[in-house]
């Protein structure tokens, strides 16, 4: 009995000189951050964003995200009918503040010899960008025996290729005015690769490479450079994915399906951003344990990845 008690004043004696003040430090820290990240985000009335792949999913998301924050917010890609959707929803929204209004621009990130011109419309309409968010892209879903090589080449010019491409048209204007932030939107599998996602998985880590060269070169320019990887959020993006012969897959993971919702993905991707974070992880927590094992335990890692090619194939 006296050792019952005993157990109980120790529970006690924990939650009280240690959980409480625990508990309470992180409240406080919590309440800190949330301040801190409030008074940033006030920061980006007014500021030029240009965002890629903005007529949906995750560039649709970060569009209303800064829009709420009153940023003059260029949509750009391909198909013109959405971007003039999503630029009529964010006008009917009631803002508190008054908002420029959105700017509307195609863009095709496979048309390399495009950029110049688009960065242009941008600077003839809005003056400067401060912040360029590479976010367009196109995914992969099929063996490499089975991917023809015009889908590698396709999907490097969308997602790696399109990306450096327009952010080398924005930079030296940047550079000029010593101020700037470039932003890619990476993926998970850009710092792993799983089977029958090859030409995807070496797009984005192409531009993690890139991205970290690019940091290094910009930061004598002051101008930032953040790299964000997501984990699955649910969009459209495995019914648009390229399959080996470059048509569409036409089918929504379970994995995607589950995944964060665009417009959380978005609003943790704008404090990444105002925050000014060099890299950060967004994702569920197997893709957290597959990021260690791939670091600390690659034989494992190796094994895990042939046995769900094994299965996936059988």
């Amino acid at each position: 009995m006296n050792l019952y008690y005993s157990n109980i004043n120790s529970i006690v004696w924990y939650l009280k000189y240690v959980g409480l003040p625990l508990t309470l430090c992180f409240s406080i820290h919590c309440l800190i951050s949330r301040v801190s990240n409030k008074k940033r985000r006030s920061a980006l009335q007014k500021k030029v964003v240009v965002i890629t792949g903005a007529s949906s999913g995750i560039g649709e998301a970060l569009a209303h995200s800064f829009y709420a924050q009153g940023s003059t917010v260029v949509l750009a890609a391909r198909r013109r009918t959405e971007l003039d959707r999503v630029k009529k929803e964010l006008m009917s929204r009631k803002m508190p503040i008054q908002v420029p209004e959105p700017v509307v621009l195609e863009l095709d990130l496979s048309n390399l010899d495009s950029m110049d011109s688009f960065v242009k419309k941008i600077y003839d309409s809005c003056g400067h960008i401060d912040i360029l968010i590479n976010n367009g892209g196109v995914s992969h879903r099929a063996s490499i025996l089975n991917t023809e090589i015009k889908v590698y080449k396709q999907i490097m010019d969308v997602n790696y290729f399109g990306s450096v491409a327009l952010t080398k048209a924005a930079l030296p204007k940047m550079v000029e005015r010593k101020s700037g932030h470039i932003v890619f939107i990476s993926s998970v599998q850009g710092l792993i690769a799983i089977p029958n996602r090859s030409a995807y998985a070496a797009s984005k880590h192409a531009i993690q490479a890139f991205g970290d060269s690019l940091r290094a070169e910009m930061h004598q320019h002051n101008i930032n450079v953040t790299v964000i990887s997501p984990g699955y959020v649910k969009t459209a993006v495995s019914l648009n994915a390229l399959t080996g012969s470059g048509s569409f897959h036409g089918v929504m993971d379970s994995e995607t399906a589950a995944g964060f919702t665009s417009e959380y993905a978005a609003e943790k991707f704008l404090d990444m951003i105002v925050n000014k974070e060099n890299e950060r992880v967004l994702s569920q927590l197997m893709p957290h344990i597959a990021i260690y094992l791939r670091q600390c335990f690659p034989s494992l890692y190796f094994q895990i990845m042939a046995k769900r090619a094994t299965s996936k194939t059988n």
